[in-house]
């Protein structure tokens, strides 16, 4: 199967993902409560590792908001743990077009407390990539991908978008010789939607 039957799959999969989610209201970010969410971003290298390279990836995201508000001020919120499933990573080099799949087992995102539709949040995560080509270029095929990001949820009544500017550092840890890395700004828009059972 190719990229765009595997992508095709995959957007089919992550539209029945939220329809099964439509029999619940969307509440915002509640403890006990759940998000689902299908994402793309991309961005370009900036210094600090290898240079002129660009990505585009897309995935769908599964969360649960573990926590009743807590800290006080500006920074009260609540704590949820998501993952994150990445089955279309493209990343373009000067030397050839890698495409990957990525997994992000970990997801520790912070969501402020709502003002009205706007729900802000904080994030760090991290994963693997597994790609056909090697990413950077004479390193490795298998690289984890450490992240941080700043955004907001945009919600509505029965969906929310999301918006965020994230960086995303690639990296073999050590796996092969040489591991110049890869650090990319991305910026990352999202539909999806949060709901509870109570």
């Amino acid at each position: 199967m190719g990229a765009m039957g595997r992508m095709n799959r995959f957007l089919l999969s992550c539209f029945l993902i939220v329809a099964a989610g439509l029999g619940f209201a969307q509440t915002g970010p509640e403890e006990g409560g759940h998000e689902v969410q299908i994402w793309a971003g991309g961005g370009h290298s900036v210094p600090g590792g290898t240079l002129h390279t660009g990505i585009l990836d897309a995935g769908l995201r599964y969360g649960w908001v573990l926590t009743d508000p807590h800290l006080p001020g500006f920074l009260r919120g609540r704590f949820e743990y998501a993952v994150d499933a990445e089955p279309a990573y493209f990343i373009f080099q000067p030397a050839n077009t890698a495409y990957g799949v990525g997994f992000n087992p970990l997801g520790l995102k912070w969501n402020f407390e709502r003002r009205g539709k706007i729900s802000p949040y904080l994030e760090l995560s991290g994963g693997t990539l597994f790609s056909d080509h090697n990413v950077p270029t004479y390193t490795n095929t298998v690289n984890f991908t450490p992240s941080a990001a700043f955004g907001t949820h945009i919600l509505g009544a029965k969906y929310n978008w999301s918006v965020e500017l994230r960086y995303l550092h690639i990296s073999n840890a050590g796996l092969a010789t040489p591991n110049p890395g890869l650090n990319t700004v991305q910026v990352r828009m999202g539909v999806g939607r949060f709901w509870s059972r109570k």
